[in-house]
Formats: C-alpha cells, sequence, structure tokens
C-alpha cells in the first residue's frame, strides 16, 4: 500500500525552504572559508569568486569604485558576492523543495562556480579546489537535514519514509540555530587564523646609510596640515588582493631572473644582511583624484634594485623596450621601466617601512618602491620574481587594461585646509597642505582666492626631491559669502602644475584642486 504523509512530513513551505537553502549556503561557505584559511587563505570560495570578478570588472567601474567608496571597495565588493550567493541559494532551496535533485544541482553549480574561480587564480595548485569541495559537501547535507518531507532521490528513494527530528518546526527551528553557531564559529576561527602577525620576533638592521631625522614639520604649527610622515597604519592601500597575503619570511624567496647573465635567488636574510639603505620617500597612487588622499609619505629601508640587477648583470640594459616583470606571491604582475630602477634613483626592494618591518598589508616581506613613479608601474608588494624582459615578451596585470607602461608622478598640491564647504569666520584663517613633485622637488607653492592673483605660500621643510612638502598662508577674509580657494605647485625644473583636466585613466590625473568655502 502507499504510505501515507504524516502531518510531520508535509511538504516544506516556501519560507522554510528558502530559508534552508540560504543555511546550507552559509554553512557551506563558512567550511570552506574555515578550510582555505588552514591551506590557501586564497581559495576561499567568496574570496576566489570576488578575485574572479575583480579580474573582470570594466577599467571605468573600477575607478568608480577607488573614486565614492575608497577603502571601502573590497568589503562592498566581497558583500556584493555574498549576497549574490544567498540570492542564488534562495532559489535552490526553493527548487529543492520540489525536487531535492534539482535544488542540489543548483548549490553544486555555485560550488563548481567558486572552484573554478579559485584554480584560475594565477598561484593556484590543485589544493585551491579543497574548500570548495567541502563547501558543496556541508551545504548539500545541511539542505538534507533541514527540508521536511523530503521528495525521492533517484538511487535512495523516498526520503520522506525517514523523517529526522528536524521536520518538527521545533526541530528546524534547533537545527537551524546549531547551523548558525556552527557557521559563526567557523568564521571566526578562519579569520583568527588568517591574523596572524608574520611580522612578529623580527628585527631590522641598521642602514649602511640612514636618513637623516625628519624636520619639524608645518603639522606642528598648524594641526590640519597632512603630517610631514604617515603613520604605518594611516598610509593608503590600494591593491587587488581581497586577502592580504601572509608570507613567511624562512621560506619567502625573490629570484632575479630573465635576460640576466647570472640569474640568482635571495633568501629574506640574504637581504638583511646586504648593505641597505634609509630613504624618505613619497608615494603616490594612480587612482588618485586631484586633491586626493592615496598619497603617503614613509622612511623605507631596503636595498637599491640596482644593485641587485648589477649582480645579475642584464644583457643589453640601454634597449628602451626593456621592462622589469615583478611578481607577488598571488601572482600579481607589475611592469616597471628597466631605466628607472638604473638611472641613479633610489628605487628600493624595501623591508621596512618607519623603523619597523614592513606591515603585511604594506608587502611583508619584501615590496619594490620607486620614486617617481605611480605605483602601479613601481611598487610591487609581497615580491616573489624581478623578470628582466621586454614589453612584447610579456605584459603585466595593468598593462593587459591598457593602461600606460610608464607613468611618472604627475606634480600636484593639495589643500587640507579649510574643508571644501567648510564655513569659515571673516578674519585670519590658513590656508594649507601638502604638494609633491617627486624626482624634481617642490619649490614654490602659489594660492589664489576667488581666481585673483596666485600668492605664494610658506614652504614646510625640505626632506628631498622624492618627499612632499607642506605650504600655507594666512589668508584675510573680509567678505561673507561664498569663496574659492585654488593651490598649484611649482617643481625643480620650473614647470608649473597645469590646470588641464585628466583623469586617473591611463596615467594619472591631472587640474588644479577647488575648493568652495562659506565665510560668515
Amino acid at each position: 500500500m502507499r504510505r501515507r504523509r504524516t502531518p510531520c512530513m508535509a511538504q516544506p513551505t516556501r519560507r522554510r525552504a528558502a530559508a534552508s537553502g540560504v543555511l546550507a549556503a552559509i554553512a557551506g561557505t563558512t567550511a570552506g572559508h574555515l578550510v582555505a584559511a588552514l591551506t590557501e587563505p586564497e581559495s576561499s570560495p567568496v574570496l576566489a569568486i570576488g578575485s574572479a570578478v575583480i579580474d573582470r570588472t570594466p577599467t571605468p567601474l573600477k575607478d568608480w569604485a577607488i573614486r565614492n567608496l575608497g577603502t571601502m571597495d573590497k568589503p562592498v565588493l566581497l558583500g556584493s558576492v555574498a549576497l549574490g550567493t544567498l540570492v542564488f541559494a534562495v532559489v535552490a532551496g526553493l527548487l529543492a523543495r520540489r525536487n531535492l535533485a534539482l535544488g542540489s544541482v543548483a548549490l553544486l553549480a555555485l560550488v563548481g562556480v567558486a572552484a573554478a574561480a579559485a584554480l584560475k587564480r594565477p598561484a593556484a595548485n590543485g589544493m585551491y579546489v579543497i574548500p570548495s569541495l567541502i563547501a558543496g559537501v556541508v551545504a548539500l547535507v545541511v539542505l538534507v537535514l533541514l527540508l521536511p518531507g523530503r521528495p525521492k532521490v533517484p538511487g535512495l528513494g523516498d526520503l520522506s519514509a525517514y523523517p529526522s527530528g528536524m521536520d518538527t518546526r521545533r526541530g528546524f527551528l534547533v537545527g537551524s540555530g546549531t547551523v548558525l553557531a556552527a557557521s559563526a564559529g567557523a568564521a571566526v576561527l578562519g579569520q583568527k587564523l588568517g591574523a596572524t602577525d608574520p611580522t612578529k620576533g623580527i628585527t631590522l638592521p641598521r642602514p649602511r646609510s640612514a636618513a637623516p631625522p625628519l624636520p619639524r614639520g608645518l603639522d606642528a604649527t598648524y594641526k590640519d596640515i597632512t603630517p610631514l610622515r604617515t603613520p604605518n597604519g594611516g598610509f593608503y592601500r590600494v591593491d587587488t588582493a581581497l586577502v592580504v597575503p601572509k608570507v613567511d619570511a624562512d621560506s619567502w624567496k625573490l629570484r632575479i631572473e630573465g635576460d640576466v647573465r647570472h640569474p640568482f635567488t635571495l633568501s629574506y636574510d640574504d637581504i638583511r644582511n646586504m648593505p641597505l639603505i634609509e630613504r624618505n620617500i613619497t608615494m603616490t597612487c594612480v587612482s588618485n583624484e586631484v586633491g586626493g588622499e592615496y598619497v603617503g609619505g614613509a622612511r623605507w629601508l631596503g636595498v637599491r634594485v640596482s644593485e641587485l640587477l648589477r649582480i645579475a648583470q642584464v644583457k643589453e640594459p640601454d634597449r628602451p623596450d626593456r621592462q622589469v616583470l615583478s611578481r607577488s606571491t598571488d601572482g600579481f604582475t607589475v611592469s616597471t621601466p628597466l631605466g628607472a630602477l638604473m638611472d641613479g634613483r633610489d628605487a628600493l626592494l624595501a623591508i621596512g617601512m618607519n623603523g619597523a618591518p614592513l606591515p603585511p598589508t604594506h608587502g611583508f616581506p619584501a615590496r619594490l618602491v620607486t620614486p617617481g613613479l605611480y605605483g602601479f608601474v613601481g611598487s610591487t608588494k609581497w615580491v616573489t620574481k624581478l623578470t628582466v624582459t621586454s614589453y612584447d615578451a610579456a605584459k603585466a596585470y595593468w598593462t593587459q587594461r591598457d593602461w600606460a607602461t610608464d607613468a611618472p608622478i604627475k606634480p600636484s598640491a593639495r589643500i587640507d585646509t579649510p574643508k571644501s564647504l567648510a564655513q569659515v569666520p571673516k578674519g585670519r584663517t590658513t590656508i594649507g597642505g601638502i604638494a609633491w613633485a617627486q624626482r624634481r622637488g617642490v619649490v614654490k607653492v602659489e594660492v589664489s582666492v576667488d581666481e585673483k592673483p596666485w600668492q605664494a605660500a610658506q614652504l614646510g621643510p625640505d626632506v628631498g626631491v622624492d618627499y612632499w612638502r607642506q605650504w600655507a598662508i594666512p589668508w584675510d577674509f573680509t567678505a561673507s559669502g561664498r569663496h574659492s580657494i585654488r593651490a598649484r605647485v611649482t617643481d625643480g625644473s620650473g614647470a608649473v602644475q597645469t590646470d588641464k583636466r585628466a583623469r586617473v585613466f591611463p596615467s594619472g590625473s591631472s587640474g588644479i584642486q577647488e575648493v568652495v568655502v562659506l565665510v560668515k
């Protein structure tokens, strides 16, 4: 006789089926993230999909995200991936309400996308698929356990004939709470495993050539002006890495190869024992809009890249088509003109920042710092390989996306105070900020209010041609209402900052910042 369904084995409601799909996805995702933290963090299902999205995002959309979201671009991306996953999980749960096999296939399709994305990462190996496989198994188990009145599955018969304790409403609530608690625990543990500090216990050697102490800056007098040195925790970060690589200094190696006569490999200790120098260098991101905050000044400790290339003996170093293709631990590549690394500037393979080992977010154990070039062509973080080659032979990550191959930093003056749309009282007010003109130095900053003649500002201490310079000027606002403020820099060659507007793509923004204030 045909078995009759009992009330506890009735077909689940749409709400419960959708919730079961969501809980299954949450459990699978957190389990996969935990396994990735134990093996390869980059292989986490959500991170793998997020990285694939970054790689396929059109340049204008990337620029928009950096410009409007700033450092929140990565959390927003991951949140969007998670939201998309949950929406898909709702669909899978609703499909499983009538056909468990179909719902399971939907979940496995999502897992397949994550696995494929993980395997396509530049540094991927066979281990990268394991977190996605674990995520799929956990998600399927949770989905089957949470759905009451489970329908027929080929090869397994009618699962509704085997009711579980979670077929009741109370059982479902208990089961859901258990899944959420276990998922939260897995997520917290995964984050803790990924939060270890690889710089712990590392001390830096004394430089053979030390930078002099920084002089007293204008920020000591005018508190709203950018400090002369940017602390490590406040230094801007713009990169494509959704998870910060945690690299073990003891196992890390740097390979110098390509069109050289003597390719060689260095360990972290090898670099520590080389003649290190200390230099004050201001870095600027190509995504920095006029008046933007993606610029910072720090003291870097490292070995000259030119010294490494001298040891390797570059073949035909004077060829204009030469580049050094640098590669990071996650497979990201940067293309730096060979000439910029051998023309006498203090381009560094840096291991220290502001007197401490490089923070993981800024490239530990080693990174490139190339004065005068935007970061996307000269500042590879977590670097593991330097390959001397030609532009025709290899293209870097951003070169493949039509960004410039040689991108000198454009001189610019930024107004720090007063802020845009600030209310300023009548009388004397300080206008001030920071200016940079790497490789040429800042020799003058001028200010214009309401498009009247330019007036020279007081300059802060001159730390060097590769470092930014503070500036300030007292201004008497005698009339109430709306007033505009502009600032421009003149570099050591006598060139004045252009007023021609350019977007960040493909070689950096240009133009003069204008701030509007309201005087009362």
